[in-house]
């Protein structure tokens, strides 16, 4: 792919960052949800609770986690940091996309089961804990940078764009 030129690289962090952060509030606002349906003795609360995340699954799930994969692969792509180049973006990539499939083939299914019975079973707390986790490590190794470069970033150095 051709190097983005400054300004559209930019435009698309800020977009990047920004739906990235959305992720990690949506998984957390459906982890909150959740457990308010799980531990409530109130069928009327938990019933609410479910058809909220029904509302987060629906409308929400699958465009932002999509639109965190393609902006990512955009920018790894057409910048020198490159797909394959450092540990930590290859590391952000593979858990982004196991994630992004988890959401679309295990987490909406099990939205929709717990909006139809009006009430969460733990698999339902337990996978938005995992995934608000694993959203927390990538936003921690994005600002971070650990882990060097991989054997192929070792072999084509190039500048890397602050």
């Amino acid at each position: 792919m051709k190097p983005l030129k400054r300004r559209v690289r930019r435009s698309i962090l800020v977009a990047h960052v920004a739906v990235s952060v959305s992720w990690l509030g949506l998984t957390v606002g459906l982890l909150t949800l959740s457990l308010t349906a799980f531990r409530t003795g109130d069928p009327a609360l938990a019933h609410a609770s479910t058809r909220a995340m029904k509302v987060f699954g629906d409308w929400l799930v699958v465009p932002v986690a999509l639109a965190s994969l393609i902006s990512g692969l955009v920018l790894a792509l057409g910048t020198p940091w490159g797909l394959t180049r450092h540990r930590w973006v290859w590391t952000k990539f593979w858990l982004t996309l196991v994630t992004v499939g988890l959401s679309v083939f295990s987490l909406r299914p099990g939205i929709d089961a717990a909006a139809a019975q009006g009430s969460v079973d733990v698999d339902l707390v337990i996978a938005p804990a995992v995934a608000s986790a694993t959203y927390l490590f990538i936003t921690a190794i994005s600002v971070l940078k650990p882990w060097g470069r991989t054997r192929r970033g070792r072999l084509g150095v190039s500048a890397v764009p602050r």
